[in-house]
């Protein structure tokens, strides 16, 4: 008989005994577990920890059996059943790439998240996501003041609550979300872009490259922060290219690999591998 299973996620301060202590709970409560992984920065003097472990206990039980190690041990946790889907809120402007790459890999089964709303501050891919079922709340915001931008975040506000949104993933939303909604989202907002910053700002970064003569470009997914694209890193690609390539063609190939990079950070989040360092992550793959 197939058992349910959970994935325990931890960070606290480093100390001789977390191991045994966090196994022995489980032990307790009839948890088999099946991968764990760990890691201590010494930087820091933090200990990371990710166990997928199987029982028979209801999830509550779980989190209250746990509650009083992670108390002594001032330990940052999470329990939670491996077969809930993480609920992901899409916000998109007037590049559809991510949007659709990330919606094909949900219907493909190759993505493992539930995609209950889409948002945009334009209505180009209103179409997209009825093709999906999925409905899209269009709130623009051209040439939008101080208030009206609040105006537009408390609509979205509104969306996540009606939706019970775990997750939300700016697929290329070319707005600046407020410092609150970023301090509310703090490791639950996942942002993609090119991985030239800070050296291209602003429009054509690909052109900018290409009179630089670049020889490598990238993207980056990171978690969003009130610091404008300096989140914790999740994710990078790269590619290497030479001076036969057109800034079209750079283009095209950054726009590949932020589908990539962004589908993994995703993934990887929503299967509870992520587990914040400060201003990095650690990624247990």
């Amino acid at each position: 008989m197939t058992m349910p299973r959970f994935v325990l996620k931890l960070s606290c301060p480093d100390r001789a005994g977390i191991v045994h202590a966090v196994t022995g709970v489980l032990l307790q409560q009839g948890g088999n577990i099946v991968t764990s992984h760990q890691h201590g920065d010494p930087d820091h003097a933090r200990f990371f920890m990710r166990i997928e472990f199987e029982a028979q206990a209801e999830e509550g039980a779980l989190q209250a059996a746990f509650a009083p190690l992670a108390a002594q041990f001032g330990m940052d946790w999470e329990l939670v059943a491996r077969a809930r889907k993480t609920r992901v809120l899409l916000l998109v402007s007037k590049l559809g790439h991510c949007l659709n790459d990330l919606l094909f890999r949900v219907q493909t089964g190759h993505l493992n998240v539930e995609i209950p709303a889409i948002v945009s501050n334009h209505r180009d891919f209103y179409q997209l996501a009825a093709s999906h079922n999925i409905p899209f709340h269009h709130f623009p915001l051209l040439g939008a003041t101080d208030a009206q931008k609040a105006a537009q975040e408390a609509k979205i506000r509104e969306v996540m609550a009606d939706n019970d949104i775990d997750l939300v993933v700016l697929a290329r939303y070319m707005q600046i979300l407020s410092p609150e909604l970023c301090r509310d989202l703090s490791g639950k907002a996942i942002n993609i872009h090119h991985s030239f910053l800070p050296s291209f700002k602003g429009a054509k970064p690909y052109h900018q490259a290409y009179e630089r003569g670049v020889k490598l470009i990238g993207a980056t997914a990171h978690y969003v922060t009130s610091d404008l694209d300096e989140g914790p890193i999740i994710e990078q690609e790269v590619a290497r290219i030479d001076h036969s390539y057109t800034p079209e063609q750079l283009v095209g190939i950054g726009r590949d690999m932020e589908c990539v990079a962004l589908a993994r950070a995703i993934q990887w989040h929503a299967e509870h591998r992520v587990l914040l360092n400060g201003n990095r992550t650690v990624v247990f793959r």
